[in-house]
């Protein structure tokens, strides 16, 4: 006899490898392949979702949600059809005229 399991809905985009993970865990994974146009709007809700986390991490769990937001930012670069050269180059040049963080200035107004 077996015991029917209740279904968690998740409708998000997760890495490749979940639904082996979710299988090997004696779990049965929905799932389908996201058209091109479902792409770019399913990876910017992944960003969403993996910046709260980080802001949300403890220390010692920082980095790994910096490489989830890494790796969401490497497909939505792959996605827009840049390469990580482009976006490298492009940062470097946002940089160069209007600065980084390093000096945390915080702009209170201006008047």
């Amino acid at each position: 006899m077996s015991v029917e399991r209740e279904a968690v809905v998740h409708r998000k985009l997760v890495r490749d490898r979940i639904p082996e993970i979710v299988e090997a865990a004696g779990r049965v994974p929905a799932t389908r392949v996201l058209t091109v146009a479902e792409l770019v709007p399913a990876l910017l809700a992944k960003l969403h979702e993996e910046a709260t986390e980080l802001g949300l991490a403890e220390p010692e769990e920082r980095l790994e949600e910096l490489a989830d937001v890494h790796e969401v930012l490497s497909a939505l670069t792959t996605a827009y059809g840049f390469t990580e050269e482009d976006v490298t180059r492009a940062a470097r040049e946002k940089k160069a005229a209007r600065g980084g963080f390093s000096e945390r200035v915080w702009l209170e107004e201006v008047r």
